[in-house]
């Protein structure tokens, strides 16, 4: 059965990361992975969840399933925190949420949903996407199409470019946008983008699919989710698929959601049940320990607040980061525009460095990050950044 297998190669992000491991050098620098990291480079447990799993350890008594649905409260709350505890399709009951293994888990299943409904459909991602898009999608036997997102060449947004592509797109395609802190561009659409983006959406009739993995990491949690609303607002139906891996920092225990909404309360019930059929013949039942530590926290005023005060940090850390390699950069005798970096969102940004570069920074300075040179901002910290800032300068 094996025999005639070939060897795949490495994930390039995971591969980096077993190179940077393997390096000797105290100076190297990961700037490759997409995970949180404080000022000592470590992704540590928030306080509130560690508050939340005790709270979990004291009170479960069962290890029962939790059902295909996943937790009520967890998905209730999840609802909430993606749109809004008043929002309108919350409000007129046309949404429904489930939970998931994770952000992943919700694409894969939004994936085969949309097959369900049309064999062989469509689906539109920006170009650039998160690299794990594309194989999900086409995995699921979905069609991959891009439309223009980055420019690279100016370190900016192509809206006209997307915006004249989709307007081409057919009525029975999906198009997949991010709600915030773009991967891996950090280019997020201005509201006035999202309404025009919108707008587009409603007169072709496109169904929306939209991947929130950072809510709370661009500008703040209802301000990150302001497009995904709006969209709601605007057309009948729509996919969002979530994420608690990294608001949360809930990495490891895999829990997002993949959330729903029809033109009715019929019509959402309706296909409801597909999704979960679907979630039946994938997994059967979802992981319920990252679930319970999220509704446990959502469900707390002191919790919440708790989370808000962590939430905030993490993004004012990212955010700082930006302006510090900027400044160190200029410091550095750097005279190419790299402002781009402090007016982005989120974890990552293409530094705009050739391959070549890229693997000098690699090879002569142990400086680990993706052949586009798209960097983990995360991975900066005031113990390396003149360094990093030195190297950068040396291979320009």
């Amino acid at each position: 059965m094996f025999g005639s297998l070939k060897a795949l190669p490495a994930d390039p992000i995971l591969g980096l990361l077993a190179k940077y491991k393997k390096d000797n050098n105290p100076n190297k620098i990961d700037l490759g992975v997409g995970v949180f990291k404080n000022e000592a480079g470590h992704t540590a447990v928030l306080d509130c969840v560690k508050k939340a799993e005790q709270h979990r350890t004291n009170t479960e008594d069962s290890k029962v399933y939790i059902g295909p649905t996943g937790s009520p409260v967890f998905n209730d709350e999840m609802a909430k925190l993606i749109f809004g505890a008043e929002h309108k399709v919350l409000n007129e009951n046309r949404a429904r949420t489930i939970s998931t293994p994770g952000g992943t888990g919700a694409l894969r299943v939004a994936a085969e949903f949309i097959k369900s409904c049309k064999a062989g459909a469509t689906i539109w991602v920006s170009n650039p996407t998160w690299a794990n898009h594309t194989g999900l999608f086409a995995a699921a036997g979905l069609n991959v199409k891009t439309y223009p997102y980055y420019d690279y060449e100016n370190k900016s947004l192509d809206f006209d470019g997307m915006l004249n592509t989709l307007k081409e797109v057919s009525s029975d395609d999906v198009v997949l946008l991010h709600a915030c802190c773009h991967n891996p561009s950090g280019m997020d659409l201005s509201n006035e983008q999202w309404q025009q983006v919108a707008d587009v959406a409603k007169n072709v009739g496109f169904t929306p699919l939209i991947d929130m993995a950072y809510q709370g990491f661009g500008a703040g949690l209802d301000e990150d989710a302001y497009g995904l609303r709006l969209m709601a607002e605007t057309v009948k139906e729509m996919i969002v698929c979530s994420s608690c891996s990294k608001n949360f920092g809930l990495y490891r225990e895999r829990i997002g959601a993949c959330t729903i909404i029809g033109e009715s309360s019929i019509a959402v019930d309706i296909a409801n049940s597909v999704l979960l059929y679907v979630v039946r013949v994938i997994y059967s039942m979802p992981p319920a320990h990252g679930a319970a530590i999220v509704e446990t926290i959502l469900s707390s005023d002191e919790l919440r607040n708790e989370w808000y005060a962590e939430l905030k940090e993490m993004r004012d850390r990212i955010n700082g980061n930006r302006t510090l390699i900027v400044d160190k950069l200029i410091e550095n005798g750097v005279t190419r525009d790299f402002s781009f970096i402090s007016r982005q969102k989120g974890m990552f940004s293409f530094l705009g460095l050739t391959p070549e570069q890229v693997q000098q920074l690699q090879d002569e300075y142990s400086i680990y990050l993706v052949g586009s040179s798209r960097m983990s901002i995360a991975g900066i910290a005031n113990s390396n950044v003149d360094y990093l800032a030195e190297s950068i300068a040396k291979v320009l």
